[in-house]
C-alpha cells in the first residue's frame, strides 16, 4: 500500500508559477498510474491530469492544457506538477492520487490519496 505526501504549495500571484511534488513510500511507485486533482472550497474534487506508470502517457483537463505539466521520477518515487500562468480561480487544495489498475479521470478511480497542499493564487 502506497503512502503519498504532497508539498510545494503556497501563495503566488496571478500569472505566476509553482511546482508541486508528491513523494510516495511503502509501495512500488512505478506500478501506479498517478494523478493530480484539486478541490476549491464548496466545490467537488476536480481532475487536473494523470500520468501513466511509465511516464509515457499523460492526459490533462482542458482547463490546464498548455499551462500545467505532470511528470514523474520512478527512481525517486516522486510525482510532479509544474503549474504556469496560474489564475485566481485555480486556488484550491491540490491532491495527488494513485491507482494501479487503469488510467482514470475521476476521483473514484483512485485508491490512494495524499493529504493535499494548498495553492492560493492572488489577483
Amino acid at each position: 500500500q502506497v503512502q503519498l505526501v504532497e508539498s510545494g504549495g503556497g501563495l503566488v500571484q496571478a500569472g505566476g508559477s509553482l511546482r508541486l511534488s508528491c513523494a510516495a513510500s511503502g509501495g512500488t511507485f512505478s506500478s501506479y498510474h498517478m494523478a493530480w486533482f484539486r478541490q476549491a472550497p464548496g466545490k467537488e474534487r476536480e481532475f487536473v491530469g494523470v500520468v501513466s506508470w511509465n511516464g509515457i502517457n499523460t492526459v490533462y483537463a482542458d482547463s490546464v492544457k498548455g499551462r500545467f505539466t505532470i511528470s514523474r521520477d520512478n527512481a525517486k518515487g516522486t510525482l510532479y506538477l509544474e503549474m504556469n500562468s496560474l489564475k485566481p480561480e485555480e486556488t484550491a487544495v491540490y491532491y495527488c492520487a494513485a491507482n494501479n489498475k487503469w488510467i482514470g479521470y475521476t476521483a473514484s478511480s483512485y485508491d490512494y490519496w495524499g493529504q493535499g497542499t494548498q495553492v492560493t493564487v492572488s489577483s
